[in-house]
């Protein structure tokens, strides 16, 4: 029987309704302010990702767990009306679908409260059903730590063993075992998230590479760190390539490292090079800060197009 074509990406992930307001700037603490707009829309790492993946051209599957509530149908339509198969999110009685709290400001800056609720629920039966039945098609597995660690851990592992490529966005980034990064393909911290798991400051491109180091030097394969407005750097055992940023209008930056983690996942799984994966992923990044909203903002694989050709 001939060997099925590896070409989808699944996520292993949290999903949420994104509760955003929009005003000037944030409130000190015991300040009320007037803000000036506010969205209830999809959001939540996971999802966000199974939703760039999917724009960016990549057939795309989420594994996740959403509540009982008003707030589970805002979620499920959001990611089946952009094509993401949820044949493997798991309704959780009793429990409330997760919720992020996210504050934007005229900056396009954000800062985000997420409480998981449903997230919580997801089970390491939920991960290797989903293995069972798509994971022969899979060539890239993504996920978070916005579920609890044991299950990251629990869904690298798996992709390991069934041949998948292993990309890990550590965000929220929490401390974790030495143990999981041989079983990591890419990790993409931001300059904050490399950071706190190395402990290294990364302010420059110098160290970025040497948080890069710290990474592959616990067997991961290839720590690829962004560096906001500035660029970001891809670190190997072998070497370190910078890639320069991509100018635009900063409206919103919430979404920004979801699309650049999904296009990325979507680039390696259509048989990208390496590279030629990164420059995509800047350019679904740059392209998500210049519009409002999480999801909404996501572009897609004609939009990535366009900005490429043009830059």
């Amino acid at each position: 029987m001939a060997q099925t074509t590896r070409t989808d990406v699944i996520v292993v992930g949290s999903m949420t309704t994104d509760v955003t307001t929009f005003s000037e700037r944030v409130p000190e603490r015991g300040e009320t302010i007037l803000g000036d707009e506010f969205t209830l829309v999809l959001g939540g790492k996971g999802a966000n990702q199974a939703i760039a993946a999917g724009r960016a051209g990549a057939p795309s599957h989420i594994v996740g767990c959403v509540g009982d509530d008003i707030f589970r149908d805002i979620v499920r339509a959001g990611l089946e009306d952009a094509g993401v198969d949820t044949a493997h999110v798991r309704e959780v009685a009793g429990v409330g679908t997760g919720i992020a709290h996210i504050r934007v400001d005229a900056a396009g800056e954000n800062d985000i409260v997420m409480v998981p609720r449903a997230n919580s629920e997801l089970s390491e039966a939920d991960i290797d059903r989903a293995f069972d039945a798509v994971g022969s098609r899979c060539a890239v597995m993504l996920t978070q730590l916005e579920t609890p660690y044991t299950l990251t851990r629990h869904a690298v592992e798996r992709a390991k063993r069934d041949g998948v490529t292993v990309l890990l966005d550590p965000a929220p980034a929490h401390a974790l075992d030495d143990v999981l990064w041989a079983s990591v393909d890419y990790v993409t911290p931001n300059e904050t998230e490399a950071r706190l798991l190395t402990g290294i400051p990364v302010t420059n491109r110098d160290e970025a590479i040497e948080a890069g180091r710290w990474f592959t030097d616990r067997g991961a394969g290839c720590a690829l760190i962004t560096l906001a407005g500035e660029g970001a750097v891809a670190v190997t055992a072998d070497d370190a390539v910078f890639f320069p940023p991509i100018r635009v209008d900063v409206v919103d930056t919430t979404a920004a490292g979801d699309a650049f983690a999904g296009c990325l996942a979507a680039g390696l799984a259509s048989g990208l090079t390496r590279d030629d994966a990164i420059r995509r992923a800047m350019a679904a990044g740059a392209l998500a800060v210049t519009t409002a909203g999480a999801s909404p903002s996501i572009p897609d694989k004609a939009e990535i197009d366009a900005l490429l050709a043009r830059v």
